[in-house]
């Protein structure tokens, strides 16, 4: 997608509040001056007041004399009990002067968060209020403006007025007078233009604009019909609040803008231009009457019919327009790939809260990958009884669709952006000698990252630019996919994504929280929003290192990352370790002259120390365990160490920043302008995440499942398939004419799938695998047909391709692929009638070796099957090859056929080159020739394939048996 510029010099580059509400525009009135009066008032009679009147009335509070004994050898008199209420009421003046010193000082610089007081909650809240109210006429209350609250502005236009929560919170991430006063004029500005609207519309004549069915691969979408009558296509919105959740002549109703329908009746603004607009439908001869009589009928349900309109001018909040993209069938394609809606029939069974968190889904994808390869190449090497050459468990129940929705949800690509450009960011830096800045919170929207910084940090390396102001770096879609792997450490790895605003994603780095987090709200509610957090820290993909202590929940998480996650029993216990390690990272950053964890995290220590330390404490800590929390807490954000904390009452000492997790799942900070769809991983998805997690651990027991293949073949004569597909090796199918067009090359795709997935596959799935940017219904529905009639029926009147009990598509039996039938002959010669015939054993062998041709789907083209990439046949295959190879070679070694063993081995090395068993076989067998030149030679060839790496341990212990002077050898022979 293009870059989007902004043709404004006020324009922002921060998201915005999800749901759009008109916000007036603010100005001084003659009641701001009045508070502003009395703020001033109450603040002299309090400040310099009181203690007139004490020191008049009742003297200087301290004796003259320091004589303790004796004061207490005294007779408690009225004059005594006068002399200490005396010093408590100096005692509180001083209280209330330093809390409006600490807001004072905390308004007027802009820097952090005000420090509290010492048991000064009433106090420090009225000098608050005093110093808002007083500072409100003044050009400084505009910069009171909380740091985030700058994040819910808007990324393109205008920016979001937030003088009413800037008012709140003095001082926080506050903004320089100079941009409140631009803020002002922007949003005055922005309310002069909806003022002109509003009377254009009241002036002019009601238009209306019918959806033009599609030409070819032309789509009618709201922006485009905006760039041509309004001038802008970034005015779409306002058609879309004209027509939203009205009734269309079909029934339907816009929810989505970019979702419409040819033969759908837009409402236009009073200022559309344009031949093909409707104005007054009874006169314009070439309009139908039933379509005139449709306009009329939808002009009944406009705000116009029912008094709308006028009133005091507002200022909507701007959203980012949709992506004008189309999918690779040419259909226009949803905006927002991963949204799904509520009444969308074909996300059955699948979760919502994972197919709407990309990067939380994305991450425990690749972890999930990442762990049954793992218990693959252990089971193969390590020899694991009972599990040579196992098949993974074929997921059930919830757990099956948890992996589908990950499936559907994950946005690797997205997840490898934030990966490269957070890291090319990094390298930039330390290749000018810069440190890195403190980044308090980051937005993904539409590809482009929005990183908020905590301090004006100088002009960004190329090509990140400024955002909205000094505070603000962006880096745009195109300009990151610039950017290559980098041998750096990760800069920001306690980003965690805590939900949505719009179509924008807010990650918060929670190491950099200048104090604690705290999370007020249901337990259960605490709970997703907690095990969401924990899930995507232990398996994102823009980190390296760190430390994720879990406390009051998250003992069964550990299975997800164990290396990662922690758990401890109680508060009392992580309030011991933390208290130990905040004295080690303070000395460590002492004694390495550094001043944070970021200007030594790109230095020569970088991947190896100042790793983040993640607590995530869900119970509500006691009164002096949460004051215990925030001393800990106040040096956190220098050392790498970040607080989340759950609370009932949402009043916690030291919380920097406060959000609530609400019951219709809305995450909100108030004071930070801040209303998120927050991203949770509820108790039932959290099980079954864990579930997958276990049973692919590669450390089970024997007792894991059977080594049975997903599907058997018949492999008799009688079994013959009426379709066949070769997929290991280069890609043919038997049985089937080939589709014509362009879209063979995606009913071949399906097919693969398919085949490789016997157990089933989601529609949602099939779809997001072959449109990974998204596709509509109907494209994907359509797909389906077309496949079903390709693949035809049976004799019987079967179609080959069905759906089970859960809907998900199936192949008949009749549909076979190479990959099963090499699976079934290994599973018989090994497991079946090959274990009490060695001939039958010997010829299935040989069968099996004779279907290997290259590695799986060899000649694909680029750009498609990426779905691959979140698959482990690619790892199965070769093991299964070398399971094969290995198994045929003894079966020849038990007749001393030797060159009949190197024969089957090398068949077997073209598909598993790197299977460390496979050479070694080949050396015994070579050995077995005793021809000792033969031998070096295999030896010399194996050394350079090894390169700088050398030999594996095992590998060299061999030689060293079967070859003992195999070094001198080989190097005799050059």
């Amino acid at each position: 997608m293009p870059r989007r510029r902004s043709s404004s010099s006020s324009s922002s580059t921060a998201p915005r509040n999800r749901t759009p509400q008109p916000v007036r525009v603010r100005r001084r009135t003659f009641g701001d001056f009045v508070k502003a009066f009395f703020a001033f008032v109450a603040l002299l009679a309090l400040l310099v007041g009181v203690p007139l009147a004490l020191a008049m009335t009742a003297g200087w509070p301290f004796p003259s004399t320091f004589e303790p004994m004796e004061w207490l050898k005294q007779d408690i008199s009225v004059s005594t009990f006068l002399s200490i209420l005396t010093f408590v009421v100096w005692l509180a003046w001083a209280q209330f002067t330093a809390c409006v010193l600490v807001e004072m000082k905390a308004a007027l610089s802009g820097v952090g968060v005000p420090g509290r007081v010492p048991g000064a909650g009433p106090s420090q809240l009225l000098a608050r209020q005093l110093v808002a109210a007083l500072l409100l006429v003044g050009a400084t209350a505009a910069s009171f403006t909380p740091g985030l609250s700058q994040l819910g502005q808007s990324i393109e236009g205008n920016q979001r007025p937030t003088v009413a929560a800037a008012q709140q919170t003095p001082g926080f991430f506050a903004q320089q007078q100079e941009q409140a006063a631009d803020a002002a004029a922007a949003l005055a500005e922005q309310a002069s233009h909806a003022e002109a609207g509003s009377s254009a519309k009241q002036q002019g004549d009601t238009k209306f604009y019918r959806i033009q069915p599609p030409e070819g691969r032309h789509h009618d979408s709201l922006w485009e019909i905006a760039e041509r009558h309004l001038g802008d296509g970034r005015r779409y919105k306002e058609i879309f609040e004209l027509n939203k959740d009205r009734t269309q002549p079909d029934g339907s109703k816009l929810s989505e803008a970019s979702l419409i329908r040819p033969g759908w009746i837009m409402e236009m603004p009073g200022d559309a231009r344009g031949g093909d607009l409707v104005e007054m439908p009874d006169e314009t001869p070439e309009v139908s009457p039933e379509v005139q009589q449709q306009i009329h009928d939808y002009a009944k349900t406009g705000d116009h019919a029912q008094g709308g309109g006028g009133g005091a001018a507002q200022v909507s909040v701007p959203e980012q327009r949709p992506a004008p993209a189309t999918d690779d069938a040419g259909h226009r394609r949803p905006a927002q790939q991963h949204a799904t809606p509520a009444h969308d029939s074909s996300s059955f069974g699948l979760p919502e809260a994972l197919l709407t968190a990309p990067l939380l889904a994305a991450g425990l994808l690749g972890a999930l990958g990442h762990r049954r390869r793992q218990a693959l190449w252990q089971s193969a090497f390590a020899g694991i009884g009972g599990r040579r050459g196992m098949e993974p468990p074929t997921p059930a129940g919830d757990a099956q669709d948890v992996q589908d929705a990950l499936l559907v949800g994950a946005d690797p690509e997205g997840v490898r952006l934030l990966d490269r450009s957070l890291r090319g960011l990094a390298a930039s830096l330390a290749a000018e000698s810069r440190p890195l800045p403190t980044v308090y919170a980051a937005w993904l929207s539409s590809g482009d990252l929005h990183l908020q910084l905590a301090q004006p940090s100088g002009k960004p390396p190329t090509p990140w630019q400024v955002g909205q102001d000094q505070t603000s770096w962006t880096l745009a879609k195109d300009d990151a996919g610039r950017y290559e792997d980098v041998d750096t450490a990760a800069p920001y790895p306690g980003l965690v994504s805590l939900g949505t605003m719009d179509d924008s994603r807010l990650l918060l780095n929670l190491e950099s929280v200048p104090g604690i987090v705290s999370l007020s709200g249901s337990e259960a509610d605490r709970a997703a929003v907690f095990a969401s957090v924990a899930a995507e820290l232990a398996t994102n993909g823009w980190s390296d290192r760190m430390t994720i202590t879990l406390v009051g929940f998250g003992e069964d998480l550990t299975p997800l990352a164990p290396s990662r996650l922690r758990h401890l029993d109680d508060i009392e216990a992580l309030i011991e370790t933390m208290e130990a390690e905040t004295r080690q990272r303070r000395g460590a950053l002492g004694a390495a002259g550094h001043d944070s964890v970021l200007t030594g995290r790109t230095g020569p220590a970088q991947h190896t120390r100042w790793a983040p330390h993640l607590v995530l404490l869900a119970a509500a800590p006691s009164a002096e365990d949460a004051v215990t929390l925030a001393e800990l807490a106040a040096d956190a954000g220098r050392l790498g160490i970040g607080y989340l904390v759950g609370t009932d009452s949402g009043d916690l000492p030291g919380a920097a920043w406060e959000m609530e997790i609400t019951g219709e799942g809305k995450l909100l900070a108030p004071l930070l302008g801040l209303e998120l769809d927050a991203q949770l991983l509820p108790a039932a998805q959290q099980r079954a995440v864990v579930e997958l997690f276990v049973d692919a651990d590669p450390d089970r027991g024997p007792d894991g499942p059977a080594n049975t293949p997903p599907f058997l073949v018949d492999i008799s004569e009688q079994g013959r398939p009426a379709v066949y597909a070769r997929l290991v090796g280069p890609y043919e199918i038997i049985g089937l004419d080939t589709p014509d067009g362009e879209r063979s090359a995606l009913l071949h795709e399906a097919l693969a799938l398919l085949l490789l997935h016997r157990e089933g596959v989601h529609p949602r799935v099939l779809s997001s695998a072959l449109w990974p940017r998204g596709v509509t219904d109907d494209v994907r529905e359509a797909l389906v047909e077309r496949l079903r009639a390709w693949l035809g029926t049976d004799p019987d009147g079967t179609p080959r391709l069905g759906a089970d009990a859960t809907g998900r598509l199936t192949l008949a039996q009749s549909v076979v692929s190479d990959l099963d039938v090499l699976r079934s002959l290994y599973y018989e010669a090994t497991q079946g009638r090959g274990v009490d015939s060695r001939a039958v054993r010997g010829r299935l062998l040989t069968d099996a070796l004779v279907l290997v041709r290259g590695p799986l789907l060899a000649d694909r083209p680029e750009g498609r099957y990426r779905w691959l990439t979140h698959e482990i046949v690619d790892a199965q295959l070769p093991l299964l090859v070398a399971d094969t190879g290995l198994a045929l070679s003894a079966f020849h070694m038990e007749k001393n056929r030797a060159e009949k063993a190197i024969e089957a081995i090398n068949a077997a090395l073209r598909t598993a080159p790197a299977d460390e068993r496979l050479w070694n076989e080949l050396l015994r067998a070579t050995h077995a020739l005793d021809d000792p030149a033969r031998l070096t030679a295999l030896a010399a060839d194996l050394i350079g394939r090894s390169g700088a790496r050398g030999l594996p341990p095992r590998t060299e212990a061999l030689l060293d048996e079967l070859l003992p002077a195999w070094r001198d050898a080989v190097a005799a022979a050059g």
